[in-house]
């Protein structure tokens, strides 16, 4: 256990949370995955690891509801610079062949080039979290990843899968159901992220979304075929919270549809866009801070566990960190944090 007096902390390049950790004395362990390479609406969420990790250290470590969890250990592996590399060379790739279907044009030679260029990197991206993810997860660490759009859990998910022989469920709390089979013709793009995890064989035994309010006909479609897809969507959500349902009782009702281990893949635009305003693609609705906190603290009451998680679309709105508003970070940080404390209160009790 980790024993440090937080007032004195420093930061670290690749800490977190100003905690002076190692990866081998840390219970959690995030990686960074600065990877945007589909995004079809605004840009910025490769910047979401730095932007999270700097706002990070403003935290005070002391917690109401999980105390000193982060005396276990909470460290971030280091920023792969050449996959952010990567990303800015198969973004522009990415970008041109939206501009030229946008355009109707007729080169198609050169748009299915292109798409299979940015498909390969794709799918080379998901093998190299995959790779990463188990090296933590045979460790019997936490994972925890920090993209990146919502593509990047993709590999994580398989390793999670793999670790646990299909014995978990997915919490997907997200503004967009990101059920397609493809998008714009890639085929994992962050619209498609659960549609790639649930036809997958290495998948969960069930997916549960919660917040669900920007989809198109073929996803509702698809989730009604699965009776392994549960879907709150955010309409009903607010309808019943209108009629007098308290949040707690819906909460209940989420918690009820998962299983015993509990992967959670949260996508910062299922909150309310003035939690999150610059990330790339915001809805109208959503959940509060608030509300997302009393689900965590609702899954690991019931006595389940926790076993890994996911951050996304934390993003500077297309500028470089450095410029970027703060406020985007300074959430995507605290939910951070409220995931990683919760994730080590279910560990150690369940």
């Amino acid at each position: 256990m980790i024993q440090f007096d937080p007032s004195t902390t420093i930061s670290s390049d690749f800490g977190i949370f100003g905690i002076p950790a190692t990866e081998a004395d840390s219970k959690i362990i995030l990686l960074p995955v600065p990877w945007e390479v589909t995004t079809s609406y605004g840009s910025g969420a490769s910047h979401g690891p730095v932007m999270v990790r700097k706002a990070s250290e403003q935290i005070d470590l002391f917690d109401l509801e999980t105390g000193k969890s982060y005396e276990d250990g909470y460290f971030m592996r280091p920023y792969p610079q050449d996959w952010k590399n990567k990303n800015d060379i198969f973004k522009t790739k990415a970008q041109k062949v939206i501009t030229l279907k946008t355009e109707l044009s007729e080169d198609i030679k050169t748009i299915n080039q292109l798409t299979q260029e940015v498909n390969i990197a794709c799918d080379d991206m998901t093998q190299w979290v995959r790779t990463q993810s188990e090296s933590i997860l045979n460790q019997n660490k936490i994972l925890g990843l920090v993209g990146g759009d919502h593509s990047t859990p993709f590999g994580a998910i398989q390793a999670v899968s793999k670790k646990w022989n299909g014995d978990f469920g997915v919490l997907h709390i997200d503004a967009h159901a990101d059920l397609r089979n493809s998008y714009q013709g890639f085929k994992q793009s962050h619209a498609s992220i659960m549609h790639n995890v649930m036809t997958h064989e290495l998948k969960p035994k069930k997916l549960v979304q919660v917040g669900i309010r920007d989809f198109c006909e073929e996803e509702y479609d698809f989730i009604q075929s699965r009776p392994d897809i549960k879907t709150f969507f955010d309409l009903e959500l607010k309808k019943k919270l209108l009629n007098g349902t308290t949040w707690a009782q819906l909460c209940q009702e989420i918690v009820a549809e998962l299983p015993q281990n509990v992967y959670i893949s949260f996508d910062i635009d299922g909150l309310d866009p003035v939690f999150c305003p610059h990330t790339g693609t915001p809805v109208p609705g959503g959940l509060s801070v608030d509300q997302v906190f009393y689900l965590f603290e609702a899954i690991v009451k019931s006595g389940r566990k926790i076993i890994s998680f996911d951050l996304n679309e934390v993003s500077t709105g297309g500028l470089n960190p450095d410029e970027a508003d703060d406020w985007d970070g300074n959430v995507g940080a605290r939910v951070l944090y409220k995931l990683c404390g919760w994730s080590i209160i279910s560990n150690r009790t369940n």
